[in-house]
């Protein structure tokens, strides 16, 4: 019996700009209730290639099949900031175009099955990080998709809001296809990953859970450079002797001739090894010079059973001090860290005088309206050059092809660089990183958490990361959940 293919890539070639292909003539299938890992380094064209599958761009070449017109439905990583000021029954009526019978009891039971109890009439920018994730998720269920794609869909889910996603993914019957930087989590439920190559613009199959694949990956490229230098040195050889040969008269030169179309030949076998992504330049955050208290911290506001409630703490934050914000999802982290930040909480103040760095999960501390270079020049705070701002630009990968690009045209995982950028200008007294991880390469993670651990300001983290957070050796701790 032959498993059915539900989505097929025939030899389908793409591209922004002409001649200069983000896929060039791929080639994989997807059979009927997989779950797949499409995996690739950045700017690899991961994001194109499901806007591809739904058919928002079209193919140069080749062609897109389904299973009977199967449908496709995209949890993706971010709610749309136009989204904010609606409340949820206004948010899943978007997934269709026409008014659906019985929208509540699907919305209930696609709720349920993300494991999210909110009143409907709540506006969307009022959820937590950990909410909207699982709003994203319910908003591609309730249109219930042939084939679901899954844009990193941990970011901003606690420990015990991942495990209730694996479970669900586990337990799911269709077709899923997942982006994702949480080695654990796609290794719980994988069984094949797509490998889209940066720098051939083909598709590799692999089978298998995720950790045996990037295993298997490694060992290839291994064998790769091991044939390369094998090959390197006969190359050098038969070209040593074609020059000496070369020299020689008579059938010495009809030798050397030989042996050059030889060593062309040779040269032809060797492979591209892949070359895996850059990963951003160690980097230093310059403290703001400053001393005493930091952060005074008397009183928080929590939710608990959906109302606000006000609890007492006594939190004083000087240099040096690190502090880890805990609880669950919706309990207010995000909230507790913006009112902070902007000086709306009568119970926890900034030192006035103290410059603070702010990471905003949903980087709504950037401009997306600001080029790339106008978003760096306003966060200077000691008049650099433009060739100093370009030149810690470049450090995080931000090259002069992107300068000249609006904020809101670069990937996620591109704000979050500019982001980390933008900090190092500002020379903060005080970091407030809320989940500075999201969107972020694995490979850059430990060089920002060894930035963070030299830093010598203060710092106030949110991070569901263990490993990234251990890094970083916080000594203070806030757990919301146990006030």
């Amino acid at each position: 019996m032959t498993e059915e293919v539900v989505l097929r890539f025939n030899n389908v070639t793409f591209e922004y700009i002409e001649n200069q292909p983000v896929l060039d003539e791929v080639n994989f299938s997807v059979r009927k209730g997989a779950k797949i890992t499409l995996m690739g380094q950045n700017g690899a064209g991961k994001s194109t290639l499901f806007n591809l599958i739904k058919g928002n761009l079209k193919a140069k070449s080749g062609k897109i099949s389904y299973q009977n017109d199967a449908t496709i439905a995209t949890a993706k990583q971010m709610i749309a900031r136009d989204d904010y000021a609606i409340t949820m029954d206004d948010y899943f009526a978007k997934a269709f175009t026409e008014v659906i019978p019985g929208l509540k009891t699907k919305i209930a039971k696609v709720l349920n099955a993300v494991n999210l109890n909110i009143a409907m009439d709540k506006k969307i920018g009022d959820l937590s990080g950990g909410q909207q994730a699982r709003l994203l998720l319910a908003f591609a269920l309730i249109q219930n998709p042939d084939i679901l794609l899954l844009d990193e869909p941990t970011n901003n889910l606690d420990e015990e809001g991942i495990n209730h996603l694996v479970q669900f993914l586990i337990m799911y019957d269709k077709t899923i296809i997942v982006i994702s930087h949480d080695a654990d989590f796609l290794n719980c439920f994988t069984e094949g990953v797509i490998y889209l190559d940066a720098h051939t613009k083909k598709i590799e199959n692999y089978v298998g859970d995720y950790y045996s694949v990037v295993e298997e990956i490694t060992r290839r490229i291994e064998r790769e450079i091991k044939k390369n230098a094998q090959l390197e040195k006969t190359i050098q050889d038969r070209k040593d002797k074609v020059n000496f040969f070369s020299n020689k008269g008579g059938k010495m030169r009809k030798l050397a001739k030989k042996l050059k179309e030889e060593t062309e030949e040779l040269e032809e076998n060797k492979v591209e090894v892949r070359r895996e992504d850059k990963v951003i330049r160690d980097f230093n955050i310059p403290r703001q010079e400053i001393v005493g208290e930091l952060v005074n911290i008397k009183s928080i506001k929590i939710i608990q059973n959906h109302e606000p409630v006000i609890k007492q703490v006594d939190k004083v934050l000087r240099q040096k001090n690190r502090m880890l914000v805990s609880g669950p999802n919706g309990i207010g982290k995000s909230t507790l860290l913006r009112s902070l930040v902007e000086n709306k909480n009568e119970g926890a103040k900034i030192n006035p005088e103290v410059v603070v760095g702010y990471y905003s999960q949903n980087f709504s501390n950037l401009n997306f309206e600001q080029t790339v270079m106008e978003s760096l020049v306003s966060a200077c705070g000691d008049g650099k050059t433009v060739q100093e701002i370009r030149l810690i630009a470049a450090g995080f990968l931000i090259t002069g092809d992107l300068m000249g690009h609006k904020v809101g045209e670069l990937s996620e995982g591109q704000k979050g660089l500019l982001a980390f950028a933008r900090l190092i200008l500002m020379r903060p007294g005080i970091l407030i990183l809320d989940e500075p991880t999201n969107h972020i390469n694995f490979r850059h993670i430990p060089v920002i958490a060894k930035a963070l651990n030299h830093y010598e300001g203060a710092i106030i983290l949110i991070s569901h990361m263990p490993q990234f957070v251990k890094e970083i050796k916080v000594n203070e701790y806030l757990d919301l959940g146990k006030l």
